[in-house]
């Protein structure tokens, strides 16, 4: 009975009335008891909220999500005080906030809104962390570093720090195969599919390949610097990522930090940098390059 009604319901251009009346029609045959009830609808908003962190993880987005909370309670905290100044011009900067957090989220909700309509918003999610040996990873992309500058092989590896790459990542094609030496000299082959773009370098893992990312606008770079450093750079300026650079002419090894380049560098102290991101203690967001440089140059 239950199914011939469904049917009927459902039938004609009027799908979405008709689908409340049914909803309307057997309510009374779906009683849940009051406790159930609220553990649905705890369970609904515990589930979307679980989906809202697992899309802006590891994005620009989730910094802005971080820096809008200690707003907020800065807001609350000057109320709290009686600072009434402070809480007047954050109160009435609150008012633009939807309009702003529209625009600032408008990657992310895109990406909601298509995962959708391609079902996509059940998959499963895997979170696995392995201990990194430091030394293995830091010597594989030397190494690749090394002989993709003799060779003269133009390259642009990324590694992701604080800031994720979703973004970025998505652009290319994601591998999510583990670093070796042989992996990043073979993805960036001349005349290869994959050669021209970057490699998105996640902890131990290549997260992705052929990857684009933003150019710097500064106009102060040296005019004579190419896309692929350009490149480098601009990713380091939008986020805190580092960039290896291996010049296609020249075969100069370069890193991009903050939206600085520094060129030359030799393998060892590529290697010493290298080491100290990721640490000897599995934090890789610790090291500062700005810092390096300054006390080095």
């Amino acid at each position: 009975m239950v199914y011939n009604i469904f049917i009927k319901y459902l039938g004609g251009t009027a799908m979405l009335r008709r689908l409340s009346d049914l909803i309307y029609f057997l309510q009374p045959y779906i009683q849940f008891p009051y406790v159930i009830r609220h553990i649905i609808d705890i369970a609904i908003v515990a589930y979307v909220l679980y989906r809202f962190i697992l899309l802006i993880q590891r994005t620009q987005a989730e910094q802005v999500l971080k820096g809008l909370a200690t707003l907020l309670a800065i807001t609350w905290l000057s109320g709290a005080l009686k600072l009434n100044t402070v809480y007047w011009i954050l109160k009435n900067t609150a008012t633009v906030g939807v309009i702003a957090l529209l625009i600032v989220f408008q990657p992310e909700l895109r990406r909601a809104l298509e995962q959708i309509g391609r079902g996509r918003i059940f998959e499963k999610t895997l979170f696995i962390q392995e201990e990194e040996d430091i030394d293995n990873i830091v010597n594989h992309i030397i190494k690749a570093v090394e002989n993709m500058s003799k060779d003269k092989i133009g390259a642009l590896i990324v590694i992701e720090r604080r800031t994720g790459l979703n973004d970025v990542i998505e652009t290319g094609v994601k591998i999510d195969g583990y670093l070796t030496q042989q992996l990043l000299e073979n993805i960036f082959v001349p005349n290869t599919p994959l050669h021209d773009g970057a490699v998105v370098v996640r902890g131990e893992r290549i997260a992705a390949a052929g990857c684009f990312l933003p150019l710097t606008r500064n106009p102060n770079i040296n005019k004579q610097i190419g896309t692929r450093h350009r490149a480098a750079i601009g990713i380091t300026e939008k986020s805190d990522a580092i960039a290896i650079i291996v010049s296609e002419e020249t075969g100069i090894i370069s890193m991009a930090d903050d939206g600085k380049l520094t060129r030359y560098l030799d393998p060892k102290t590529l290697g010493d940098i290298l080491k100290n991101i990721y640490g000897q203690e599995n934090e890789p967001r610790n090291f500062s390059f700005k810092k390096w440089r300054a006390k080095h140059e």
